[in-house]
């Protein structure tokens, strides 16, 4: 304004520095004489003002114009919304006002802190303005890409530039005008400023908990696209010619115009006051407590309709006065403070005296509502700043119990009042009445979003005017029912009263809550605005039936605010018994005469209980205006509460600029319309052009009356789910047509918008206008609404000043339209003018449709609104209590959930006492099945799953007293699995659109269409293999002498003992840090002489003899093994056996003993203490006996015949026929978390191979010496404990594990004491280390390379959590190494002495499926797979990426299996005769033939970095390895591969009650199975669609089965890692307790009538869940795999690509299977695998297992004819190699996994033994052990050489039939399905006494996953078959391959 004359400028510029100087003194010092003060500034400014500015003009622009008839123009709205955030604008000098600011500790000048929370003096005043100027303000027009016009009427700038809340239309207009020309737009100022405003932390903490919240504003909330933001103003990207719109195209819904209001509104009490004199709410106040003192302001009614309390206007305002008076005079508070409100609803009185004392004090109410929400109300306390809150005795005494009860603490910092002690305010003269001095703001209202988020919206002063005004002058032009009076209205009586009762004056009859939203502005501000009586009544008094038409009747009131809940009950009442009604009080007939308009506050209009509402309850009680009555008003109540439309009598609806009459296509309406239009145009128009509405007569023509009546259209309901509105029929053509025209919804009206409201419809996802006949989100801008949030500038700035767009015709880009508006939310279109609603935004499902069209695959959304939804449900399922709807967004797509509240769902007791009610699974599914139905067959919904709960059990919102159900927070608890749903049921076949399928489908990845599709995208690209370093000579350090020169490790200890015989070779320090008694090398040698003497003569040990090392980690450990290298024998490091797992150890050991013929077993002091132990000794006895194990002597070697000689003086040499490479030296024995055993054979050059690639690689010399702790039996554990020392010729420090477990600093002050250079750990001992102990106190400075292993991916988080540990330690960040340790192989790739961090890489996971590595940004792709580097390639080591199929090397950017030709490389599975085994070891790649690999059977990737590391920072390039993971444990399901370790980390974390590593994920019979461990029982059918969802979104499958186990349930290692193979082993055998399991598919092929589900609940007590089994026909097994959502592909169906765990295997070549359609004759050939932990049990072994098979007391059996499992009644698993068959119908088929269940049995001890009785056949192969080590004797069912499962031939006779033809067979052939009768385990925790049954004569009943036995029909027609369908369920990719390790 003032930039305009930069005289003025000049001079105000000076002002301001004139106070500046005063702020500058600290904290407001005492001002000096001729300071300025800042009335004083105030005073001067105004003066300068006055000066270059003459009066304003008479015509005003602001408040609420008077339309002058003369005036052609019609502006639109005069803009005052935004004055709610004046406040935080009110910066620069011209905003100020004269009366904003009374003392000069509220005023705070320009501030030099750019931050408003540095400000010293910003706390003295927090709610007052900061004086700050704004210059970034210039330069915010560049973002709006067409400026608003300088003059234009339509923005609302004057008021938020002016910041002049005085409401004076003089003044305002020309002000408002000068504002305009304000350099910068002062709307976008609300957000750059708010903060400024709110200098406390409060507004941006609110601010940074929502960012971060994310739930408001997010991809389910207002919409905003990244190329398209109208919230930032910013234009959506430029369009090319081709993507213009067409020019049909760009015709839109213009914004309707603003009607004005035609006349200015005047007190109802006087005509001559006009209501435009007062600038606030107080100040009416104050003048109804003048003039209308005795009239009753309230009325407040109980439950029972009797008056509790009343109050008139006199005292009510004495008694605001008196609460202003005590604020101002006893709290400290500024002007502009925030004060709480807190009272319950029937405390009207008291709030609305609180309410309008804080108006008279100049403070910002805060009303809470919510009291018994403790946290609601500390957050409301806290983000406001809130220091005082007020409330009554009664409130303080409750809350105060409430605390105390819940042992919480008071809100700090807050005061509490009781105002109904204040008592009323009586003045000494009787104007001494101070004067007003209001804020800006008047309250602010919290409430909740949809989405359950918490916002206040603030209101201020003005926009409380504009919106009374707008009210009254809706409400005063409504006709009344009165009879016609000739007494003059203008006579007085002597008190000055209207003699007629002030006649338009109004009574309010309202039940809605007062404290918030319409029920406020309604009941406190409209009523204290025009002076109008208010009658509150609970909102309970209307479930009494009568009572309410009684209260109608005895208060008259011309007002009824009612909602659609109480107003049915009242009705419904009335129609099920009119006389209790008409008799309710004698002598008093209901009469409904005096009301004129039942204002309804609702979101969707109900037209036919509005109808019923009209004819049967207004009309019948007496009211001649019954169908004018009705009123539904929107209101807006998160946004403030305020009514933008309702049915009004103003008119002016013409200057709206829309069409009033909608076009129809008959003849006759065409007449109708001549005909109307001709009385028009004979009808005079007045001068005015608004009829006879300003005498608020109402017209009696046709056409008004339909201008005015409730509106409603039929729309055409297929349209509505593309945005489009099809009007079928509108007015009284709807009620005739509504029944007879199915596909159609019926939708009311409102009215038109507010008269001072622009409207616009608006896309909500684009922003742009849409066109006439469409639905959008329904955008408004009025200077009745409020302008923010509170402390929320982001959000103020999306939702409150959002602007739309349109496309002018041929420009390709967007211009805004004027003005800013307010997005409501809802979704609606306007038709003849009138606002229509259907639903909001959150409330409407979208659902993708696809379909070809001219051989182009077309993808399109519809849309459905959740009312329509819930409708069709609740008429047409029974026994629902109550449905919510939404949809979730997963793998980018929206899926329909629907939730239903049945009274069958509840297990609530049928008596009070009694036990919990079993739950009728079969019901609830019938429910859920029935619910997909109706919304298939009426909405073409395909749901994506169905939840079950009990009543009320879902979350609600309270609304006016009552709760309905949140649909939003329904959604928000269903994805944080909160819900407590009882039964889920999924129909994921038709719902999920977007599975991805691989290039091939049937043969994976890995086959020659996949591998040449990936090589076509990555060509042209290098092969991925590393060079290699040979390193042929390798010199000891300290002699210069080639250590390659020696055959054996014997060799270098003599040659040790020679050189350096005094110099210490091995050394054992204890946990307190004490040294032992040191060895030198000639000790050493004699050590290891006396032992292999003892050896020799003693236990008669000879070459080749096996010998089994149990030691603890002693010197005694090192000492044998080299005792047992110079006698020749084959040493076997074992651990020592642990006490707590002897069900483990036993057996391994044992078995061990067998296979290789040991012969001693040798061990130190500690261990024989240990197996002489009792327990332990008798474990071992009893096992070796079922086992039929002679168990060897053991001999302890820990002091052994002194000798004082070595080994070459005793004649104890190295043979030469021992360093062979054949030759075995030792054999490593590694243990698989399951305790399978993987065996390799050391021969001597492996040995020194192995030592020479780790000294190499690290560096090592002999000047630093070497330290043994953990895992010193195999691998580098051993090669630094046994070997390295020796090799180096360094000393050798040993620490136990046992003494590292009790005290882990031990190892660290050993690393640092002895300057150890080099070490091996584990991230389980470190873990550990950092759980138990400070990472400081010694320095690890000198420690260059902590080799950290790791046997398949590493993990990410060690790194960066070992290096944070140790920090303080001086540990360099590059010493900390992963090793890539494989059995193979201890050393493949290593990251010592790289120099580097290790290299992060985020993949893309869909890339990754397909074989591809494509580096990603995990900002861009929040799936992306964080994966860390292994290291590059040690010494004479060459790695290789390999495609294990086609044997080439894999391109870059592919990832294949890992090839590794080097030194340290073993050279055979010990023992292992198995072709595929040697096979591994004589890898060839086709491009290179003569070098030879060993397979890893892991899968990886080379990738070439660059990092500065060289001289000078020079770029080095670098091959670093990643490893991915296991070939074996993969599964591809779609041609796509999967790790399970990814699957399972997602569903981890996907909930809280999921134990951490409490997932397994397996592929069991081509079923993917995720078991999961619960730390928590109840309600585990709502976590369901959580981890369904996490694995849909993250890895695009759907699984198969859900099961839940018990916390503690999952076998674990010892390291506390879950064994997978375990779980997988007993789930399948169903050893494994689930509490509950859910199939996820449809396992039979659906009917196509019906969408396919599956289901299943929460398991009653003792019952058994019942998933798929599948009545094993060659339909039935056809069909299953066609049916289901993903195909697995052959190699892993037929057991390549292994379940999730834990086979280890692979496959070298893809499996062929042989089917034909007729026979059904399967031949499975059995090719070599990938099993790197497996060894071959030799053909001795398993003779003589097979002789023990009989004894055994597991549950064993082989297969029976199929007719006889009905007679046989046994729970049974029947396990048979392939190759043994049988002969059925003639046909050869191979035996399976048979299970056989009986739900009438428990599997008992007995039980088995009487099965094992009946029992006879062929005994099994050996094979794995199930974990039932315990029970002595119990060899459990092998799976060795098991079937493996497979899906159907595709393309099979049966499989080409459509889906349809294949049902009908199916009923043709007598499978007719009996009524499901599921039944699950319950929730209180007994266990399920039924397993799953997989009888292979039980079908799957219906899609509720229940098993039933098939009638005789079913039964011959799956002899033929019954092993094929029980493979396809229950065959496993690993388990056939389970046993092959042995152990």
């Amino acid at each position: 304004m003032a930039e305009a004359n930069p005289e003025l400028q000049q001079k105000l510029d000076e002002l301001e520095r004139e106070l500046e100087n005063l702020a500058d003194s600290p904290a407001f010092v005492p001002m000096q004489e001729g300071d300025i003060t800042e009335k004083g500034y105030q005073k001067r400014r105004t003066q300068l003002l006055s000066q270059w500015f003459p009066a304003a003009p008479a015509q005003p622009r602001s408040g609420l114009r008077v339309h002058s008839p003369d005036s052609s123009s019609h502006p639109s709205s005069d803009g005052h919304r935004a004055a709610s955030l004046a406040a935080l604008n009110a910066n620069s000098p011209p905003s100020r006002s004269p009366a904003s600011m009374t003392s000069p500790s509220e005023f705070q000048p320009q501030s030099p802190y750019s931050n408003p929370d540095d400000h010293p003096a910003s706390i003295l005043a927090p709610g007052g303005p900061i004086a700050d100027h704004q210059p970034a303000m210039h330069a915010h027009d560049s973002l709006f890409l067409v400026p608003a016009p300088v003059n234009d009427a339509s923005t609302r700038s004057g008021t938020m530039v002016s910041g002049d809340y005085a409401f004076n239309p003089e003044l305002q207009g020309g002000y408002a005008e000068l504002a305009q020309q304000n350099p910068y737009d002062s709307r976008t100022a609300t957000l750059l400023d708010s903060q400024a405003y709110f200098s406390d932390f409060a507004g941006q903490q609110a601010y940074d908990q929502m960012a971060q919240g994310g739930e408001y504003g997010g991809p389910q909330r207002y919409s905003s696209s990244d190329a398209f933001s109208p919230t930032a103003a910013m234009a959506p990207p430029m369009l090319t010619a081709s993507d213009l719109p067409p020019p049909d195209a760009l015709e839109y819904q213009m914004p309707l115009e603003p009607r004005e209001v035609p006349f200015a509104i005047y007190d109802p009490h006087d005509s001559n006051t006009p209501m435009s004199n007062f600038d606030n709410i107080a100040a009416v106040l104050r003048h109804r407590g003048r003039t209308t003192a005795k009239l009753p302001a309230y009325w407040v009614l109980d439950t029972k309709g009797k008056e509790i309390a009343s109050i008139t206007w006199d005292k009510l305002a004495a008694r605001a006065e008196k609460v202003a008076q005590v604020i101002r005079d006893k709290s400290s508070l500024y002007r502009g403070d925030r004060v709480a409100l807190i009272y319950r609803d029937a405390e009207i009185i008291d709030f609305a005296i609180a309410l309008l004392g804080c108006f008279i004090a100049g403070v910002v109410a805060v009303p809470i509502n919510e009291l018994q929400d403790y946290q609601k109300l500390n957050l409301i306390l806290t983000s406001t700043q809130a220091h005082l809150a007020l409330t009554t005795d009664n409130n303080l005494k409750a809350f105060q119990r409430d605390i105390t009860t819940q042992k919480l603490n008071w809100p700090k910092g807050v005061e509490w009042w009781k105002t109904n002690e204040f008592g009323s305010y009586h003045p000494k003269k009787k104007d001494d009445v101070p004067a007003l001095s209001v804020p800006d703001l008047a309250y602010i209202e919290f409430s909740r979003a949809p989405t359950g988020d918490l916002r206040g919206v603030v209101l201020s002063h003005r926009t409380i005017m504009h919106q009374m005004a707008c009210l009254s002058a809706m409400i005063s032009t409504v006709p009344g029912n009165r009879p016609g009076d000739t007494f003059s209205n203008t006579l007085r009586d002597k008190n000055g009263r209207l003699i007629g009762g002030g006649a338009s004056s109004e009574i309010l009859l309202s039940y809605l809550d007062p404290r918030q939203g319409i029920g406020m502005i309604l009941g406190v501000l409209f009523t204290v605005y025009g002076g109008h009586t208010t009658v509150w009544l609970e909102n309970k008094a209307v479930d009494v039936p009568g009572l309410y038409a009684h209260l109608i009747t005895k208060y008259k009131p011309t007002l009824m605010v009612a909602d659609y809940p109480g107003l049915k009950r009242a009705a419904y009442n009335y129609q099920a018994d009119p006389m209790t009604t008409r008799n309710f009080k004698k002598g008093m007939e209901p009469n409904f005469q005096t009301v004129k308009l039942c204002l309804i506050d609702t979101l969707i209009v109900d037209s036919e209980f509005n109808e019923l509402l009209a004819d049967r309850w207004f009309r019948p009680l007496r009211n001649t205006r019954a169908r004018e009555v009705v009123a539904p008003m929107l209101c807006l109540p998160e946004h403030g509460g305020m009514v933008i439309s309702v049915r009004d009598w103003l008119g002016g609806e013409e200057r709206m600029g829309c069409p009033l009459k909608l076009e129809t296509e008959s003849d006759e309406d065409s007449d109708d319309e001549k005909d109307k239009e001709k009385e028009k145009e004979e009808k005079p128009a007045p001068s005015n052009g608004f009829g006879s509405l300003l005498g608020g007569v109402t017209a009696t023509t046709t056409e008004q009356r339909a201008k005015t009546e409730l509106s409603e259209v039929l729309l055409d309901r297929e349209a509505l789910k593309t945005n489009e509105v099809v009007v079928v029929a509108i007015g009284d053509d709807v009620r005739k047509k509504a029944s007879s025209e199915p596909g159609t919804v019926r939708v009311g009206a409102f009215g038109y918008p507010i008269p001072d409201a622009t409207l616009a419809i608006v896309d909500p996802e684009n922003g742009l206008l849409v066109s006439p006949h469409a639905v959008g989100e329904i955008w408004v801008d009025s200077p009745s609404l409020s302008g923010g949030f509170w402390a929320l500038p982001k959000h103020t700035e999306q939702i409150f000043h959002a602007r739309p767009y349109k496309f002018d015709p041929g420009e390709p880009t967007p211009t805004p339209v004027e003005p800013e508006f307010l997005r409501t939310g809802l979704l609606g279109t306007i038709i003849e003018g009138k606002v229509f609603v259907l639903g909001l935004y959150e409330d409407r499902i979208r659902q993708k449709v696809e379909w070809v069209e001219h051989g182009t695959e077309i993808a399109e959304h519809r849309y459905f609104f959740v009312q329509h939804i819930v409708v069709s449900i609740m008429k047409n399922v029974p026994k629902i209590f109550d449905c919510s709807a939404f949809d979730v967004f997963v793998n980018e797509e929206h899926l329909p959930v629907v939730v239903l509240e049945s009274q069958a769902a509840s297990t609530a007791p049928a008596a009070n006492g009694g036990p919990p009610r079993q739950l009728d699974t079969a019901l609830l599914d019938s429910l859920a099945e029935r619910c997909m139905d109706v919304l298939m067959q009426e909405h073409h919904l395909r749901l994506y799953c169905v939840m079950i709960t009990a009543p009320n059990a879902l979350p609600r919102v309270l609304k006016n007293g009552r709760k309905e159900i949140g649909n939003m927070l329904c959604r928000r608890e269903f994805d944080l699995g909160n819900l407590p749903c009882v039964h889920v049921k999924f129909a994921v076949e038709h719902a999920v659109l977007n599975l991805p399928i691989g290039v091939d489908p049937i043969g994976g990845i890995w086959s020659p269409t996949a591998s040449n599709s990936r090589a076509d995208i990555l060509t042209p690209a290098d092969k991925q293999y590393s060079g290699i370093d040979r390193r042929e000579v390798v010199i000891d350090d300290r002699t210069s002498t080639p250590l390659n020169n020696f055959k054996s490790i014997t060799d270098l200890i003599q040659w040790r003992v020679a050189r350096q015989p005094e110099e210490l070779s091995y050394c054992t320090i204890d946990g307190r840090g004490k040294e032992g008694k040191g060895v030198t090398w000639k000790k050493f040698d004699m050590k290891v002489a006396a032992v292999a003497v003892y050896l020799r003569n003693k236990v008669k040990i000879r070459p080749g003899d096996h010998v089994v090392l149990m030691y603890t980690h002693s010197e005694d450990f090192v000492f044998a093994v080299h005792a047992c290298i110079n006698l020749g024998a084959v040493v076997i490091p074992v651990a020592p056996m642990d006490q707590n797992r002897l069900s483990e150890d036993v057996p391994a050991f044992l078995h061990l003993i067998a296979d290789y013929g040991v012969k001693a077993v040798l061990v130190n002091q500690d261990v024989d203490h240990l197996l002489k132990l009792k327990p332990v000794a008798q474990h071992i006895k009893q096992s070796a006996q079922v086992l039929k194990v002679s168990v060897p002597n053991v001999y302890n070697t820990s002091k052994p015949p002194k000798q004082n000689s070595g080994l070459r003086d005793l004649g104890i040499t190295i043979d030469p026929a021992w360093v062979q490479p054949g030759y075995p030296v030792i054999i490593w024995t590694y243990w698989t978390p399951d305790q399978r055993r993987i065996a390799v054979q050391l021969g001597h050059d492996t040995i020194l191979g192995m030592c020479k690639v780790q000294k190499e690689t690290c560096q090592m010399t002999s000047s630093r010496p070497v330290l043994g702790c953990v895992r010193s039996t195999t691998g580098l554990g051993f090669i630094h404990t046994c070997l390295m020392g020796i090799y180096i010729g360094t000393p050798t420090y040993l620490l136990s594990p046992v003494e590292f477990a009790q005290n882990p600093l031990s190892l660290f002050l050993i690393l640092s004491r002895y300057k150890i250079k080099d070490t091996y750990a584990t991230p389980q001992m470190l873990d550990h280390a950092m759980n138990v102990m400070p990472g400081k106190g010694f320095t690890l400075h000198e420690l260059k390379n902590m080799m950290i292993s790791a046997d398949t991916r590493p993990r990410v988080d060690v790194f960066q959590k070992v290096r944070l540990h140790f920090a303080a330690t001086g540990l360099d960040r590059t010493a900390i190494n992963t090793v890539y340790s494989h059995v193979l192989n201890p050393m493949i790739a290593s990251r010592s002495y790289m120099c580097i961090e290790p290299i992060e890489l985020w993949l893309d996971a869909k890339a990754l499926r397909r074989g591809l590595v494509f580096p990603t940004d995990p900002e861009r792709d929040p799936k992306a797979l964080l994966i860390q580097d292994s290291g590059m390639v040690p010494v004479s080591t060459q790695i290789a990426i390999v495609n294990p199929e086609s044997r080439m090397l894999c391109s870059d950017g592919e990832y294949g299996e890992i090839w590794v030709d080097s030194e340290a490389c073993v050279k055979a599975f010990y023992g292992s005769k198995d072709p595929f085994d040697v096979e591994r070891f004589d890898g060839r790649t086709v491009e290179d033939p003569s070098i030879r690999y060993v397979r890893t059977g892991d899968l990886g990737f080379l990738h070439s970095v660059s990092r500065p590391i060289g001289p000078g920072g020079a770029q080095v390039d670098m091959q670093v390895l990643f490893v991915l993971g296991s070939i074996g444990e993969t599964f591809e399901i779609n041609g796509l591969s999967h790790f399970p370790m990814d699957i399972e980390a997602s569903v981890e974390r996907c909930h809280r009650n999921i134990v951490a590593g409490g997932c397994a994920a397996f592929q069991a019979g081509g079923l993917v199975v995720i078991l999961v461990e619960v730390s928590r029982k109840a309600y585990l059918a709502s976590i369901v669609p959580v981890i369904v969802n996490a694995i849909l979104n993250e890895h695009q499958i759907i699984v198969d089965i859900v099961a839940f186990v018990n916390k503690g349930d999952f076998p674990r290692s010892r390291l506390g890692e879950k064994q997978r193979g375990k779980i997988l082993a007993g789930w399948v055998s169903r050893k494994m307790r689930t509490m509950a399991q859910f199939a996820i598919k449809d396992m039979d092929g659906p009917p196509p009538g019906g969408p396919p589900s599956s289901s299943a609940g929460e398991h009653p007590p003792s019952q058994s869940s019942g998933i798929g089994g599948a009545t094993p026909t060659q339909d039935m097994v056809s069909g299953m795999d066609v049916h289901r959502g993903s195909l697995g592909s052959f190699r892993s169906s037929l057991g390549g690509g292994g379940g999730g765990g834990g086979g280890g295997q692979g496959s070298s070549s893809l499996r062929n299977t042989m089917m034909s359609s007729d026979s059904m004759t399967m031949t499975t050939p059995q090719p070599p695998r990938i099993l790197e932990q497996r060894e071959l049990e030799d053909e001795h072994y398993h003779q003589k297992l097979q002789q023990q098979q009989q004894q055994q007391r597991a549950s064993v059996a082989v297969e029976m004819p199929a007719d006889n499992y009905a007679g046989q009644q046994r729970r049974d698993v029947l396990v048979q190699s392939p190759d043994e068959t049988d002969d059925v119908d003639g046909g050869r088929r191979p035996l399976g996994l048979h299970v056989v269940n009986d739900n009438n049995q428990t599997p008992t001890k007995s039980q088995y033994r009487q099965q094992q009785q009946r029992i006879s056949g062929a005994p099994l192969p050996h094979g794995y052990d199930l974990p039932d080590f315990d029970q002595f004797g119990s060899r459990d069912a092998s799976f060795d050489g098991l079937s493996p499962g497979v899906g159907p031939k595709p393309g099979s006779a049966y499989d080409q039939q459509p889906p349809y033809q294949r049902y009908h067979q199916q009923q043709q052939e007598g499978q007719q399905q009996r009524a499901p009768t599921m039944r699950l385990p319950g929730v209180d925790g007994r266990e399920s006494l039924d397993d799953w049954d997989l009888r292979p004569t039980s079908e799957l009943s219906g899609t509720s996953g229940t098993l039933m036995s098939p009638p005789p029909a079913a039964q011959q027609a799956h002899e033929g078959e019954d092993d094929w369908a029980r493979d396809a369920y229950m065959s496993m990719n690993l388990a056939g391959q389970l046993g092959r390790g042995g152990g």
